[in-house]
């Protein structure tokens, strides 16, 4: 009892203290060491309520160390500023919590706090206190809770004090999620009940001449004034790039072999398999356990390590072998026959080495020391390396070998003049700089240079009005007896089979959840449908059967599924209304004006640097 409370007692301390310095921070203006706010003052505002900066680096800090947990290297200056941003956005919200509360007179009463903390737990701390088949057990809990210390009381006190009040405002603004067994039912047979068709494309993009159809320039026209919001085009810079790439070199897969074989000779040398695999493994899944995979069937893993697998002996340590994901050292520790297997590996991942990763970040450094005072393809040549001219928009700004490059997008559309180079940027694919060659601000295209894409779009209409007309026929004389296969040849048309699928499937050739997906369970068996149009084809359908969804199933797990939809429906009503909350907030950010980076060669101010 007493190692169950001890244990206990970790988490519960982590999970109030968080909601502790929520308070602290949210409430009560004061940063995490407890002193008051000021250091930096307010960095804006919320319908007139300051938004601290010891608030946002709160949350700022919080969401870094929850990135950097989820990834091996190190934060980008790309991902900090998503990281910034969504620091700055959550300040916000809670404020915008903070505000409706008041508003609304939301408190919470001390009985409702001895309630709370009596039979309600936190969700973390549930599991201590359950058996071995997850019942949760009250009475130990609440023998747990009457040993705790008063300063531990006071932070279970402070995270229900800021729980309950917000349970309540989230009670009113999801009021009224009432999901009926009807339609619990309808989800339930949209997921489960399937049907297999026969059906004939009319694929009319390739069926149809163009010849065969005229676009008349006033159509053109007509369709241009009508579609304006179609030829918006987004703002467009032109721009040089030098680009870095991270992916690992010939050297670096030739070191991991040289690793792989250095471990796989560890092994043979008598070292202990599961030991090594801890150490060196990249697989963590599999790495905790050793590099235990389990029992799985032929054709499960990857065709390399599956291939190696069912041939190696059984207790044999295999050669590295190469798979997509690196070099895999494997030992075999039960097969039968063909069919399944039970092994353990050890994974050395593609990566750069040491060496390799010190050069590649000399190079970023030296090109970006160049470009300070020179045109970027003259500091790129200096290096042995080459600058390509490339266009990237501000909807989608990409370049090859560095993929999305929204930070160098900022740049360049908000920043750059034509002539400036930027500094060297990074994401988790490359280093990156551009020099502005121009940019053009988000417009409107001339009719001129649309007219092709316009014409394309009206003969396609064309084509698919014709392709229903035609499919009309085949419907009708299916429907009055002949086979639909005889009706498709003798057009010269190709009847496809599909299924079974449910409502929620994709099926290949038709597409998901469009008005063909739709008339295919409106059908009863043998019968035919109509021409039916999607936006890309016109189909005719014939079910060949239907296999209902299952109501005694569906009945097993009705009280499962009417919580996890109400739960679904209460967020997704807590998001629109957080939306509608900051569309009406008066929300000012003075983060760029506030928190300057610090000028190591101007005065200092005997003030701490920001960041």
């Amino acid at each position: 009892m007493m190692r169950q409370m001890r244990e206990a007692t970790k988490p519960i301390m982590l999970f109030t203290a968080a909601a502790f310095v929520a308070l602290m921070v949210f409430q009560w203006g004061m940063d995490i060491t407890g002193r008051s706010s000021g250091s930096f003052g307010e960095i804006g505002r919320v319908n007139g309520m300051p938004v601290m900066y010891d608030a946002y680096m709160a949350s700022y800090r919080n969401l870094y160390d929850q990135v950097q947990r989820s990834q091996e290297e190190p934060v980008t200056s790309q991902q900090n500023k998503e990281i910034e941003d969504a620091a700055f956005d959550e300040v916000v919200n809670q404020l915008l919590i903070r505000q409706e509360l008041e508003r609304r007179g939301i408190s919470v009463t001390d009985d409702e706090i001895r309630q709370a903390a009596q039979f309600s737990p936190p969700a973390d701390l549930r599991p201590q206190f359950s058996d071995s088949t997850g019942r949760f057990d009250i009475q130990q809990y609440q023998a747990f809770l009457a040993q705790l210390p008063p300063d531990q009381l006071l932070l279970l006190e402070a995270y229900y004090r800021d729980v309950i009040p917000r349970g309540k405002l989230l009670r009113q603004v999801s009021s009224g999620i009432y999901l009926s067994d009807a339609q619990l039912w309808q989800r339930w047979k949209d997921a489960n009940e399937s049907v297999e068709i026969r059906y004939v494309p009319m694929d009319p993009s390739t069926r149809y001449d163009d010849a065969d159809f005229t676009i008349d320039p006033a159509e053109v026209q007509a369709y241009y004034r009508a579609h304006p919001g179609e030829f918006e085009v987004p703002a467009r810079a032109t721009v040089k790039a030098v680009v870095l790439d991270k992916t690992p070199t010939q050297s670096d897969t030739l070191a991991a072999l040289d690793r792989a074989r250095a471990v796989r000779q560890e092994i043979l040398g008598g070292a202990d398999f599961a030991e090594v695999a801890q150490r060196e493994s990249s697989d963590q899944s599999s790495a905790a356990a050793g590099g235990d995979l389990g029992t799985f069937p032929k054709g499960r893993m990857t065709p390399p390590f599956d291939s190696a697998t069912f041939a190696a002996e059984v207790g044999d340590v295999t050669e590295p072998v190469r798979s997509g994901f690196g070099y895999h050292v494997i030992q075999v520790q039960q097969r039968w026959g063909a069919d399944s297997a039970s092994a353990r590996h050890v994974l050395i991942p593609f990566e750069r080495t040491d060496s390799s990763e010190i050069a590649l970040l000399t190079l970023a450094d030296s090109l970006e020391d160049l470009s300070a005072s020179m045109a970027l393809d003259a500091a790129a040549s200096r290096l042995g390396l080459t600058a390509t001219v490339v266009d990237i928009t501000a909807t989608f700004p990409f370049l090859a070998g560095a993929g999305q490059v929204s930070e160098g997008a900022d740049w360049a559309f908000e920043e750059a003049a034509p002539g400036d180079v930027s500094p060297v940027f990074e994401n988790p694919q490359a280093f990156y700089a551009l020099e502005l060659v121009s940019a053009e601000p988000a417009g409107v295209l001339p009719l001129e240079d649309a007219d092709v894409a316009i014409r394309a779009t009206l003969l396609f209409e064309r084509k698919l009005e014709r392709a229903r007309e035609e499919g009309r026929r085949v419907a009708e004389r299916a429907r009055a007896g002949e086979p639909l296969p005889n009706v498709a040849a003798d057009d010269g048309l190709e009847v496809r089979s599909a299924g079974p699928f449910s409502r929620m499937d994709f099926v290949p050739g038709i597409g998901r959840q469009n008005a063909a997906i739709g008339a295919a369970f409106a059908l009863r068996p043998g019968e035919i449908s109509d021409a039916v149009a999607t936006p890309a084809n016109v189909f005719v359908m014939e079910l060949l059967s239907r296999t209902p969804a299952d109501s005694t199933a569906w009945l097993g797990q009705k009280d499962e599924q009417r919580l996890a939809a109400v739960s679904s429906l209460q967020n997704q009503r807590l998001e629109e209304w957080i939306s509608a909350l900051r569309t009406a907030a008066r929300i000012v950010d003075r983060r760029a004006q506030v928190l300057q980076p610090v000028d190591e060669d101007a005065p200092q101010s005997g003030l701490p640097p920001i960041f």
